[in-house]
């Protein structure tokens, strides 16, 4: 790391820490508006949140300006739009259970024609305000319900009674849009994953007229879904096992790790692994986004020098050096050297100073790169859009899915596997009783 890189982060992190502008109000001028796309999945979930969001918006932000795309952007972590498109087909069918959206047991893309159908009816209808947001809303249902003899009746009566609007609050056009998100003072939240930071950030602003209430399952940090004892110890008796796919550099990988390791494995018995994977570039990350994640999780995270391609190849050396039952704690603590202390482990003296405290007498000879190459080839596999990568494996079954914003997933998931067992009790029980009952 340069010298120049090694002093100017500090400053530069201490600095953003500092400046005006985070705690700033965001202006109102621009309102509040929503991208949507008719073929995303994810604008299919939002949609149903809209006539709510519409109905507390302060007059002020009204109306909700809905901006139609027809061009989507190119799928993330060089995913292939088909890999893309079953990623999110299935990870909007979790959402959808966990907080309860409407959505098909076996969901489809829309047909291009069904598509253009939709978009004629919302081109040509005259309704504005709450009302157009609740027929977007049942021509999404139609879209991605397949109820397409409902929707070509529509657009006939919309083709044969009207003709195009042209109102400033409904746009339709080609900007890129991967998935759907809100904009609001200039900033984007996605339109799922941030709904609950843009309606707090609504609210502190006095923009809403009263409390908002959006995906009610949603699981705070820090707070358990499983808290009764026979049911924690149900969850720890099956043995969960948690594999992490991090990039070294990325300090999202620093907040899911402590995140998890301080929170989640003990509580619930999680084995965890970890894999640490070859230097990606994660270095240029959003330094606003890190540190709303880190008051939001409740982990450290302070003034630090990003590691770069060789810090990163130390940090595995080091890993990698340490008896296998150690590694865990070794890569809490690699991680915290770096993204809480400011280690840069590219330079020596650091180096050794984490070796000391890590009693590595011996640095592994093993060839580190081909370990993170394989790392790599077995994250690849996953298909995943975003790092870190999980994978749960519990009572016989895997999950993968990754980022900081699925971490839920974990006590999700573990409250789903025991619904599932109570519902095979109950129906054994209730066989056994209905038998019991024949031979009598």
């Amino acid at each position: 790391m340069s010298l120049l890189r090694r002093w100017f982060d500090p400053l530069r992190s201490s600095w953003f820490y500092q400046k005006p502008i985070r705690q700033a109000v965001l202006p109102t001028d621009k309102g509040l508006s929503i991208y949507l796309r008719l073929d995303d999945v994810y604008s299919y979930l939002a949609v149903q949140q809209l006539p709510q969001l519409e109905e507390i918006l302060s007059d002020e932000l009204k109306p909700l300006q809905v901006i139609i795309s027809s061009q989507t952007a190119e799928p993330p972590n060089f995913m292939s739009a088909v890999e893309w498109q079953q990623y999110c087909l299935n990870d909007a069918k979790i959402l959808s259970k966990q907080h309860r959206f409407s959505f098909h047991e076996t969901p489809e893309q829309p047909t291009p024609e069904a598509l253009q159908q939709a978009e004629t009816i919302l081109r040509n209808t005259p309704l504005r305000g709450q009302d157009f947001l609740y027929l977007l809303e049942d021509v999404f249902h139609m879209l991605w319900q397949k109820q397409y003899g409902k929707l070509r009746t529509l657009h006939a009566m919309a083709s044969r009674h009207h003709k195009p609007q042209n109102f400033p609050e409904r746009i339709f056009n080609q900007t890129p849009v991967l998935v759907s998100f809100f904009e609001f003072g200039e900033r984007k939240y996605s339109a799922v994953d941030d709904l609950l930071r843009l309606t707090r950030r609504l609210k502190q602003q006095k923009l809403l007229t009263d409390n908002p209430i959006f995906l009610i399952n949603h699981i705070e940090w820090r707070e358990h879904v499983i808290s009764d004892a026979e049911e924690l110890n149900e969850i720890q008796a099956l043995d969960p096992e948690l594999d992490l796919y991090i990039a070294l550099e990325d300090p999202v990988s620093w907040l899911l790790l402590a995140y998890i390791k301080e929170e989640l494995a003990d509580y619930y018995n999680i084995q965890l692994n970890v894999y640490p994977l070859s230097y990606h570039g994660r270095d240029l990350f959003d330094w606003s986004l890190a540190t709303r994640l880190s008051k939001r999780t409740e982990v450290a995270f302070t003034p630090f020098c990003r590691p770069t391609e060789t810090a990163t190849q130390n940090m595995a050396q080091l890993y990698y050096s340490v008896p296998e039952e150690q590694r865990i704690e070794a890569m809490y603590q690699i991680l915290q050297a770096v993204w809480t202390q400011g280690k840069d482990l590219s330079y020596k003296a650091h180096f050794q100073q984490l070796q000391q405290a890590l009693d590595v007498q011996e640095l592994s000879t093993a060839d580190v790169s081909a370990k993170l190459k394989e790392n790599d080839m077995h994250c690849e596999m996953k298909s995943q859009p975003d790092f870190p990568v999980l994978e749960l494996r519990i009572d016989g079954q895997s999950y993968v899915f990754n980022s900081l914003y699925r971490v839920w997933m974990i006590e999700s998931i573990f409250s789903n596997v025991l619904e599932e067992k109570y519902k095979t009790e109950n129906i054994t029980e209730s066989e056994l009783r209905t038998n019991e009952k024949r031979k009598s």
